[in-house]
């Protein structure tokens, strides 16, 4: 152990006995204490067995079955349910009535084991023992348990802040190709991102969006320059390889198995295709095309036409907004652009 370790002290066993006799709480009381290192809490009322078990939170149960008030099942019932499933702490029944009926319903209830009246001080000590060590084993097992998951869990983040990140710097070698700053993909996921949000998707739904939505033009990887960077109009024969490159993104990310795997594909497939059918590659039309590709369709043209391109200078803002609004309904899916509008100027920021 280095000098930064503290060494964990175990707390001291407390059990919680409640039977309506003084004299066998106090019997108990006496033998479990001068027995073992445990502290013992008593009461004579099982009504108030619930209140103690919430307040004190002990290791073992001794309960008497016949009470009056409250019986030792009603009772066991209701501190039942407050023990968690996870959590192993024995309740003992105390009775006299040991035939197989009493026995069968006490285990059904969560009873682990009995104590038989009159008490054998040494079998009451030696049962009473068993389970508390029982339950201290237990206790470190899932304490154990949870440092592996914990540890597991923190692996698993780590192991997707890796991907997330592969991803985003595959992402910035294709749009480098066209745009000095590298910076178009982050700003389309992040304005996709607050588009699905306004449209009501769950943070972790926008969320894997905003990264997905950044590989929207990976297929530009395989268009080559000449077309790429081409300052004028393109021929028929140049529009068709350059418009190929949504197929080969869609190539490079395809059977993937994670959500934000699956998006990309999606959109890195879809993210040309038009509201009216008159889009590429697959000539989609409506909500045939998929939700996210629709987002970052809207989200792509509008960061394209307000930024710097190698071929053409970036349009004022308001003329941007006119462009959009015009093809709603058209290249555009109505719900995202009215989301869109609600959104601007904020979308630009």
């Amino acid at each position: 152990m280095n000098a930064t370790e503290k060494a964990e002290i175990p707390a001291v066993p407390l059990i919680l006995a409640v039977d309506d006799e003084l004299v066998n709480l106090r019997y108990l009381q006496q033998v479990l204490q001068r027995a073992g290192d445990c502290r013992v809490a008593v009461t004579r009322d099982p009504r108030e067995a619930v209140a103690l078990f919430t307040e004190l939170r002990p290791d073992l149960v001794l309960l008497d079955l016949h009470m009056p008030g409250m019986n030792g099942f009603e009772v066991m019932d209701a501190l039942g349910a407050l023990i968690p499933a996870d959590d192993f702490l024995p309740l003992v029944m105390i009775t006299a009535d040991l035939t197989p009926e009493v026995r069968q319903q006490a285990l059904s209830r969560g009873a682990r084991d009995f104590l038989s009246k009159p008490f054998d001080a040494g079998e009451a000590v030696l049962r009473v023992r068993n389970l508390l060590e029982t339950r201290a084993l237990h206790s470190a097992v899932r304490g154990q348990n949870r440092l592996l998951e914990e540890r597991v869990r923190e692996r698993t983040e780590e192991l997707e802040r890796t991907h997330v990140e592969v991803l985003e710097r595959l992402a910035e070698a294709a749009e480098l190709r066209d745009d000095d700053t590298g910076q178009h993909t982050r700003r389309v996921g992040t304005l996709a991102a607050r588009l699905a949000a306004a449209l009501g998707m769950t943070p972790e739904a926008a969320a894997v969006l905003r990264h997905a939505a950044t590989l929207h033009d990976v297929g530009k990887i395989g268009i080559p320059d000449a077309i790429l960077l081409k300052p004028g109009r393109l021929t028929p024969e140049e529009r068709a390889v350059m418009e190929s490159h949504t197929t080969v993104g869609a190539r490079i990310l395809d059977e993937g198995r994670t959500p934000l795997m699956q998006s990309a594909e999606r959109i890195a497939r879809h993210h040309h295709e038009r509201w009216d059918g008159g889009g590429y590659p697959g000539g989609l039309a409506g909500e045939a095309i998929p939700l996210d590709a629709r987002i970052v369709a809207v989200a792509d043209v509008f960061d394209a036409l307000s930024h710097d391109r190698p071929y053409r200078a970036a349009w004022p803002l308001e003329k941007v907004y006119d462009e959009i609004r015009t093809q709603r309904g058209a290249h555009f899916d109505p719900r995202v652009v009215d989301a869109f509008l609600a959104l601007a100027p904020a979308a630009d920021a």
